[in-house]
């Protein structure tokens, strides 16, 4: 369930903080190990960029993680910055 009253933490936001940091690696680092232009980590860690599912399982196999941790981080975020704000009725059968 997500929460009403806050905007979960972008994927990025935890790359930097739970696997970056912790390892003492540099974006430079992570991207060279990947195999991907340094630009995309840096767009992922900045928020300017979402995590894509090419992207979850790089990260997932290089942090010995799931692709679907990735993905339902990205997917949380998302959601919560698209929340409607117009309540639409559920459908019933016609009748």
């Amino acid at each position: 369930m997500l929460p009403e009253n806050r905007i979960p933490s972008h994927p990025g936001e935890i790359l930097q903080e739970q696997f970056l940091e912790p390892l003492g690696l540099t974006q430079v680092a992570l991207s060279a190990h990947l195999g991907v232009p340094v630009q995309r980590i840096n767009e992922i860690v900045r928020g300017k960029r979402g995590v894509t599912p090419e992207t979850a399982w790089l990260l997932a196999q290089a942090f010995d993680t799931t692709p679907e941790f990735w993905i339902s981080l990205q997917t949380n975020h998302d959601l919560a910055l698209n929340r409607p704000s117009k309540a639409i009725p559920p459908l019933r059968k016609a009748g």
